[in-house]
Formats: C-alpha cells, sequence, structure tokens
C-alpha cells in the first residue's frame, strides 16, 4: 500500500504546526522559544499546554499518558501508563490531564540499575518533562519524553547528561565563534543522524533458539554454506516479506515525526540498515529509541523477529549505529563544513585542532561511551572500525594537517582542488566529488560536513557517545577560547594555537586501512590504547580526566560518574552470566541428548546391516560413530568446566578472562557436532535457515 510522506508525516505528533493551531498565540511563542533556547517551564504555561494536548491526545483516541525515559543501559525506553480517567463525580466520570501531570511523574527508582545512587528502601525517582523532544501518541497512549533522576538529583537516565552536555556545548561554542566574528550566535546545537543496523530472521525459528530469546545472539552454531563472500546481499533487492516489513516500519515512523529517509540490505545475509534525516541530539535520541522498538514490534506483526544484537551470528557481520554527528550556530553556520578553502578558513582549522585534542585526551572514553558487552564480539574483526580510537581526515584535509604539523606557513598551506568526475560516457552526466572519500575501517571520520562515529554498538541508546563528544568539545573550545581571547593580534594567535595543537595531536590522525596489522603496530608506536574488552575500557569513567571534564562542564559528577562505572562493570558481569547459563542448559538439556540419539541410531544401524551381511562395510559409519562420540565426551567436559568457571565468578573480569574462554570451548565441539549429525536430530534451527529463510 502506498502511502503519501507529506500527508501523513507527524501526524501523531504534538508539533509546532499543531501548538500553533491548538494554543494561544503568546502561549505557542512561548513554547517555540523554550524548545530552541531553553528558559524556564512554569506550571501556569504547563496547564496551558496539558489541557491542548490532552483533547488532542484524545481525539487521537489515547486513552492513558505516560512518560517515556531511558534508565541508564536499558535498550528500550521505560513507561508507566496513567489513564486520563479522574475521580467519579455524581456517577460520571472527566478525563483529567494537568500542567502538573505533565511537567513531572514519579516512576519507582530502586529497581532500575544505579551504581549504588539508589537503594531499595529509596524508591523515590522523579522524570521532568523534556520541553524539546516532542509529545506523541503510540497505541493509544499519549508519549512524552522526559529525563530521570534520583530524589537526590542525580541523574539515572542516558538523557540527562546528553541536554547538559548539549548545553555546555552550546555555551563553550557561542564564545568559540564569537572569537572569529560572529556575534549573532545564540546557541550552537549538537545534530546526529545514527544509522541503524539490525537483523531480521522468521519468527518461528527464533522462538526455537533458547540463545536467540535469552542473550539476542547465537551462542552455538556451524557457518552456513554459504555466508557473506559472494556480497551479493549488499544492497542487493529486497525479499517481498523484507520490503513489507520496511514499509510498515517507514509509515509508523513517518507518522510518528521521524524522518527515516534511507533504508536497503547490509551485507550479511538476514541484515539490514534504516537511517533517518539529521536532529538535534536529545530530539534524536528519542528517535532512535522510538526505531528500535518500532522494528521489534513491527517484526513481529509481520512474523519476524528483530536482532539489534551486534554480533547475533558469529561468521558475518555484525550491526553497528553510525553516529552522525555536526555543530551548527543558530545563525546557519556548521562548524565542521571546511568551505571551499578550508586551508585559508581559519575558524574551521581551529575547530578541526579543538577535535584532534579532545579525541586524542579522551580516547578510552570514547571506547567506553560507545560500546556493550556485545560490541566486544564486532569491533577490530575485519567489519567494523578497530578498538583503535583515530580520526580519518580524507585527502583533502589530510593534506593541510601534515603541512601543518610538518611547520609550513599558514599562507602556503596546501588544497588540494576537489574537482569533478568524468566516467567518459557522453550520456552519463559529470560528477562532482565530495572533498572526500570514506574510510568504513575508521571509528571517527570526516565524511564532508560531520563526523560519522562508527564504533557506536546496535543495541545501546546514542546517548552516552553523544554526551561524551559534546562534553569532550565543550571543553576543547573553552581551552581554546582561554587561550585567544583578549589576544593583541587574533589571528596570529590563531594561527599560532592551531600550529601547536595539531602538532601535540597529530598522532590521533590515521587515514590508512584500521584493519591492516600494520595499523595495529603504527598505534601501539603512536601511544593509542588499543582495548579490546569493554571491561578494559569501562574504568575511563572515572580516570582523573573524565571526572575533571564532567564535573568542570556541569554534566555529571564524580559519584554519577562512579555510578556508571559500576553500573556497566555489572551489566557486563551479568549479561555474560546469562550467556553462559544459556549455554549449560541448551548443552545439557538440548544438545547432547540429540547426539545421543543420533549416536545411538548410528550404533543401531551398523548393528543391523553386520546382522543382516556379516561382511558388510560400515567403515562409514563406524568414522562417524568415533568422530560423534569422541565430540559428545568433549562437549561434556566443556559442559563441567563452564559450570564450573560460572559458579567461580564473582566480578565482570572474571567473567571476560574465565568464563568467556570456557564459553568458546564448549562451543567448539557443538559446532563440530553440527556438520555431523543427521538435520532430523539437530534440535535447533541452523545459521542457514535463520539467515536465508525469511
Amino acid at each position: 500500500m502506498s502511502v503519501n510522506v507529506a500527508e501523513v508525516f507527524g501526524q501523531d505528533v504534538f508539533n509546532e504546526a499543531v501548538m500553533k493551531e491548538r494554543l494561544p498565540e503568546v502561549t505557542y511563542k512561548q513554547m517555540v522559544k523554550l524548545m530552541n533556547e531553553g528558559g524556564e517551564v512554569t506550571l501556569e504555561l504547563a496547564d496551558i499546554v496539558a489541557k491542548a494536548m490532552k483533547e488532542w491526545a484524545i481525539e487521537k483516541g489515547a486513552t492513558h499518558y505516560t512518560h517515556i525515559f531511558q534508565p541508564y543501559i536499558v535498550s528500550i525506553g521505560a513507561e508507566k501508563h496513567d489513564s486520563f480517567a479522574d475521580i467519579p463525580k455524581g456517577g460520571k466520570i472527566e478525563n483529567c490531564f494537568s500542567g502538573k501531570d505533565l511537567m513531572m511523574g514519579e516512576p519507582d527508582a530502586s529497581s532500575f540499575p544505579s551504581g549504588g545512587l539508589r537503594a531499595t528502601c529509596a524508591a523515590r525517582g522523579y522524570t521532568a518533562w523534556d520541553v524539546g523532544s516532542p509529545a506523541y501518541v503510540k497505541d493509544g497512549i499519549l508519549c512524552i519524553p522526559t529525563a530521570f533522576c534520583s530524589y537526590t538529583g542525580e541523574s539515572l537516565d542516558t538523557k540527562t547528561p546528553l541536554l547538559k552536555a548539549c548545553d555546555a556545548v552550546s555555551k563553550a561554542g557561542v564564545r568559540f565563534v564569537k572569537m572569529f566574528g560572529n556575534t549573532d550566535a545564540k546557541r550552537v546545537s549538537s545534530y546526529v543522524g545514527p544509522e541503524q543496523e539490525y537483523f531480521i530472521v522468521n519468527r518461528e525459528k527464533y522462538l526455537e533458539r533458547p540463545d536467540l530469546i535469552y542473550a539476542g545472539r547465537t551462542l552455538f552454531g556451524a557457518p552456513a554454506p554459504k555466508g557473506q563472500e559472494m556480497e551479493d546481499q549488499y544492497f542487493g533487492p529486497l525479499k517481498t516479506k523484507i520490503a513489507d516489513f520496511m514499509a510498515d516500519v517507514d509509515e509508523q515512523l513517518w507518522k510518528l515525526g521521524i524522518t527515516v529517509k534511507t533504508q536497503h540490505n547490509e551485507v550479511a545475509p538476514g541484515q539490514h540498515e534504516i537511517a533517518p534525516i539529521f536532529a538535534p541530539a536529545d530530539a534524536a535520541l528519542d528517535s532512535n529509541f522510538l526505531v528500535m522498538d518500532v522494528l521489534k514490534s513491527t517484526a513481529t506483526k509481520h512474523g519476524l523477529a528483530c536482532l539489534l544484537h551486534e554480533k547475533p551470528f558469529a561468521g558475518v557481520n555484525g550491526s553497528g549505529k553510525h553516529n552522525n554527528w555536526s555543530l551548527g550556530t543558530d545563525n546557519g553556520v556548521n562548524l565542521f563544513k571546511p568551505g571551499k578553502e578550508p586551508n585559508k578558513n581559519l575558524q574551521f582549522l581551529c575547530v578541526l585542532a579543538c577535535l584532534m585534542e579532545a579525541v586524542n585526551k579522551h580516547a578510552l572514553l570514547l571506547r567506553a561511551a560507545a560500546s556493550n558487552t556485545g560490541n566486544d564480539h564486532r569491533l577490530g574483526a575485519n567489519e567494523a572500525p578497530p578498538a583503535i580510537i583515530s580520526i580519518y581526515m580524507g585527502d583533502q584535509l589530510g593534506e593541510i594537517v601534515d603541512a601543518i604539523v610538518a611547520g609550513v606557513p599558514f599562507d602556503q598551506l596546501p588544497c588540494a582542488e576537489v574537482g569533478t568526475l568524468d566516467l567518459g560516457v557522453s550520456t552519463l552526466p559529470v560528477l562532482p566529488k565530495d572533498p572526500t572519500d570514506r574510510n568504513r575501517t575508521s571509528p571517527f571520520a570526516f565524511t564532508g560536513n560531520r563526523f560519522e562515529f562508527r564504533m557506536v554498538a546496535s543495541s545501546v541508546s546514542i546517548g552516552d557517545a553523544n554526551t561524551v563528544m559534546n562534553s569532550m568539545m565543550a571543553e576543547s573550545f573553552n581551552k581554546a577560547c582561554d587561550a585567544l581571547e583578549g589576544a593583541e593580534d587574533f589571528e596570529k594567535a590563531a594561527i599560532d594555537y592551531i600550529y601547536k595543537t595539531m602538532k601535540e595531536n597529530k598522532n590521533i590522525v590515521f587515514n590508512g586501512n584500521g584493519y591492516s596489522d600494520e595499523w595495529v603496530e603504527e598505534a601501539a608506536k603512536r601511544g593509542l590504547p588499543n582495548v579490546k574488552s569493554i571491561v578494559d575500557a569501562i574504568p575511563a569513567y572515572t580516570d582523573e580526566s573524565s571526572i575533571e571534564m564532567f564535573e568542570k562542564l556541569g554534566v555529571m559528577t564524580k559519584r554519577e560518574l562512579e555510578a556508571r562505572r559500576e553500573i556497566k562493570l555489572e551489566e557486563y558481569a551479568g549479561l555474560i552470566n546469562i550467556e553462559a547459563r544459556t549455554m549449560i542448559d541448551m548443552a545439557a538439556k538440548l544438545y547432547i541428548p540429540s547426539v545421543i540419539a543420533y549416536v545411538n541410531s548410528v550404533a543401531s544401524s551398523m548393528s543391523t546391516v553386520k546382522n543382516a551381511y556379516a561382511q558388510a562395510d560400515t567403515t562409514a559409519q563406524q568414522t562417524i560413530l568415533v568422530k560423534a562420540s569422541s565430540l559428545l565426551a568433549d562437549t561434556q567436559q566443556a559442559l563441567d568446566n563452564l559450570k564450573a568457571a560460572t559458579d567461580a565468578a564473582e566480578s565482570a573480569k572474571d567473567f571476560h578472562e574465565k568464563v568467556l574462554p570456557a564459553m568458546a570451548a564448549l562451543r567448539t565441539p557443538v559446532d563440530e557436532l553440527e556438520t555431523i549429525v543427521d538435520s532430523e536430530y539437530w534440535p535447533v534451527p541452523t545459521y542457514g535457515q535463520m539467515m536465508f529463510e525469511v
């Protein structure tokens, strides 16, 4: 069924157009100013907005409202539904929704991960209306995006620190651009466009895989005869069932005001991608949660299952969330746009120097913020950026940075012309070339007018990564301003600052192949961290440099950072524990009994054949019997070892160093058995069935 995007877009959103129609003019203007500039939200204003919002939502079929919030490390937003029903009077009931109901809610704050910030006996928490992210109606519920904090004010979500980081980079950014003559700018905003990768499988087969249900990824599975080696899945034609699913997803997201623009098959069988147009960071955060939610719920409706895990299938590419990030002023200046002559663009080169310094200083923090337990299976596996943080500049900017590092005078800096691409066919147009090629092996790549942080895990909130990026840029902007404000000769001082900063941070720039062994060696020589497990990256949250940055900017306190470190370590231990116990359960109750049944059938076959004809050649059966029996014994031994390791593990480090290797040791014989055992006996769907039979 075809859909006119212009007609359905935003129809379920309490957006500016709806507010202009339903709010008094004065209130509407107040709301627009609050959305664009921030400020105090009064109860009087909230009462007026709540009345209009309630009437609009009821017309849309809503019976309840909820404050949508995003508890830390929870992959889909949390919600508690309250009906509009008020206390009955005279046998009649009215719909009630006040400004107070709109402004704040009170969910239980003790049951979410808090890293020690909350105890069961200290349950009160608050949700606070985020004016910058519009309310919407979904499935008969008025959904109000909010921030989530404890009774004592600490943030318990991914949104609150992001909002504070956005304010910090705005304040520092305005200060920065004013030095370069932009005195009209009142705000610098962070914009994000997260590309979301995911897998789709048949739901019936999904429900036959306990590992997918409990862990989100396959813990066992031999490679299918065909994987992604032919690359015929990438950008290939959509299967009918997938096309119908995607069309449904698009329509739902358009109605919710989410500007999904691109969809296509990814490189692995069964893998796909959806991408939106850029939006302000906090709205992009809420939108991405909705995208993940709609993908999963719509897949179920179509008899499918959506897998958001970073590595649902071994041996083929996993999924990421490419975080396209930019900074722009409210008077239309993109701080990451080099212009036609970047070698002469003093402000841009200073921004670039600040970015180099920020990424170099906080590389390990970026690594931690972009990752989760599942991402450890993906980073550096020739399918995603390596765990080493570096910046890709491309040819044009790379040439300029190299010249600055080499000390070439400012007025002699090179700037390669971008030019055009003539394909030599008269019926084809001459194409304008971009300033740089794309480098998919770089975790932090310049792509023309933005930077693409490719390391972010597919199932996580984009809040952490963008909180770090905006905070580190705010810190670096402030440092530049402290050095340059009041300079007698500002242009000379700015040039000197660019040269000094780029030279000091030249080691973070790498324009080559991030997958190569040579880069690993080179990165080590440069002193760049190569942290392969998130367990070793998580402590970066409480490094002295991280605490100093976040506290100085007012983004997070030391206590909040310590809580995040503990939450992430507990999450890692908890998830690996679930995976290990799922493997134990599957091996003991599915694989071992099935293999025993198969071995018995082979032995019975040999006996039957020999009884019928004593001279019959049963070498094939004997070979299978010996091999399967040996692997069965290996499986039992590995199962016992995994049980012992899991029972003894007490910390994230234990699970990483002892339980994970034991899990791999159990998987090896089971996966080999899958290649031997008759499919009639194999207890779960195989990789080939999961990835190709949709």
